[in-house]
């Protein structure tokens, strides 16, 4: 049935004639498909958005949040979950910028593909700062108000407040939207050339097979590797649902949660502040949106502006956007790039650092003695970790016989061996098809539960509080539903 089924649509879309990757069996694990995590969450904020669109006014910011929140249907649904799906693209595009990084996968031929990344991330974070200002509450209005700040001292600057940020004093976001829409597209627009880009090239291969750039496969292992469809269409919408699972159960489960520690509120509270004109606003601590917290301290650190967006912003972009030009060398291996691996490492250090920094102590200046005593530690502890760490000696080179080779070896030793590698053999081919039907039998009781949900999910009342209990529903079923895909991946698919 479900040969008849994918025969179908291959012969229907011509799925067989589109230029997509084909991918060895060792790729199917989601360190190899970080990038679809990330296109996933980009495409259930830009579904969430378009829904919000319809509802949002921007000449009314905080009024018209709170409409979406207690009147429209599934509005709060919708807000919190899209809210938290921007928060997951911020937090996978970091994880698969990083984890590339390390690869080494900025290398030749993928330079292009590294610097579209990279300029993605910029923006991801400027979309996520404007829709965070879109609430129009107490925090977002001092995030704009910090913006507008950075935006103003720079020297010849500060004509274009009204442009980017418009009368938002007033309660009113129509240019604030806007640049989040533009933003938004840019995204959009960017992603299809990256990922066009990423399947031209391919997934980066294991250093097992390729330790040195450039890691591409040839036409000629390229042809040896599963097709695009069916299979890595079926393993990456298990990513899609679970994805969009968690967006949709963690903000509607938090939104329940009351009287958490005012410090954790910008992260684990999707509700709005109180309007920044209200007397509750003087009671509450403001604070940048999370994502920003880095950048809020490090303007404690000095009063010249210049000074604080060079080394904050300007540095280290302008380092992840040449570092393909920096790092000449072939190796892939990490610890034979050791100096720029230690930056890699005290990026991430401080990026984390300054984050907790910033959101235990904010707007606290720092003197130069504290910042010395806060930054030269890490990184003398990672100058040295990368001095003494030895670099790897031996290594599997390219014409090393590829995994699917070695699998063909495998089978050929095997079958030349005598009866006890054979029974050893067969036992073990025993346990797979035990697993796999313990695997069926999964498969049934998700599919039956994500229909229990369906059946009763529309009883819950579409607006007030219990309204979030369709958000983790509906979360909970795109979970069951992508995680029977993934076991229906490895009954199918696993050899």
């Amino acid at each position: 049935m479900s040969d008849r089924v994918s025969n179908w649509f291959k012969e229907r879309l011509g799925l067989d004639d589109l230029p997509f990757f084909r991918t060895p069996d060792y790729m199917y694990k989601v360190n190899f498909w970080l990038g679809a995590l990330v296109a996933s969450a980009f495409i259930y904020t830009v579904i969430s958005g378009l829904i919000l669109l319809l509802y949002y006014n921007p000449d009314q910011g905080y009024e018209s949040t709170l409409f979406i929140i207690d009147k429209v249907p599934y509005g709060s649904v919708a807000l919190y979950s899209h809210l938290y799906g921007a928060y997951a693209m911020i937090i996978l595009a970091y994880v698969h910028m990083f984890r590339n990084y390390f690869a080494g996968a900025y290398k030749r031929p993928r330079e292009l593909l590294w610097i579209i990344g990279v300029i993605m991330l910029v923006l991801t974070l400027g979309t996520s700062f404007l829709g965070y200002s879109l609430i129009g509450d107490a925090l977002a209005t001092s995030a704009v108000d910090v913006g507008a700040g950075i935006v103003s001292s720079v020297p010849g600057l500060s004509g274009l407040l009204p442009v980017l940020f418009g009368n938002y004093d007033a309660g009113q976001y129509g240019r604030v939207l806007a640049l989040h829409i533009i933003f938004a597209a840019l995204i959009g627009v960017l992603f299809v050339f990256h990922f066009f880009l990423a399947e031209h090239y391919g997934m980066m291969p294991s250093r097992k097979e390729k330790p040195k750039a450039p890691a591409v496969y040839t036409k000629e292992e390229w042809m040896k590797f599963n097709p695009w469809w069916p299979r890595n269409f079926v393993y990456m919408m298990s990513l899609v649902f679970l994805t969009w699972g968690f967006i949709l159960v963690i903000p509607n489960a938090l939104s329940y949660l009351s009287g958490l520690p005012q410090q954790l509120n910008p992260f684990l509270n999707p509700k709005p502040a109180p309007p920044p004109n209200s007397p509750a606003a003087a009671h509450i601590t403001t604070y940048p949106p999370w994502f920003f917290l880095f950048l809020y301290k490090m303007a404690d650190f000095t009063n010249n502006v210049l000074l604080f967006l060079l080394f904050s912003s300007i540095i280290p972009l302008v380092y992840l956007i040449i570092v393909p030009f920096l790092d000449r060398s072939a190796e892939l291996h990490p610890l034979k790039r050791k100096v720029f691996t230690g930056i890699g490492i005290l990026m991430i250090v401080y990026l984390i650092q300054n984050t907790i920094w910033g959101d235990l102590t904010p707007g606290v200046p720092i003197p130069f003695k504290q910042q010395v005593i806060a930054f030269l530690p890490p990184a003398v502890i990672v100058a040295i970790g990368m001095y003494f760490l030895p670099s790897p000696k031996t290594e599997t080179n390219a014409s090393s016989p590829s995994l699917t080779q070695s699998t063909s070896i495998t089978k050929m030793m095997t079958q030349n061996l005598p009866n006890l590698p054979i029974k050893a053999v067969g036992k073990v081919e025993v346990a797979s098809e035990t697993k796999k039907k313990f695997a069926e039998i999964l498969i049934s009781i998700l599919f039956i539960m994500a229909v229990i949900l369906a059946a009763q999910i529309w009883t819950i009342p579409s607006t007030g509080p219990a309204s979030n209990l369709f958000g983790i529903d509906l979360g909970l079923i795109f979970i069951m539903l992508g995680e029977a895909i993934s076991l229906y991946h490895y009954v199918v698919y696993k050899k």
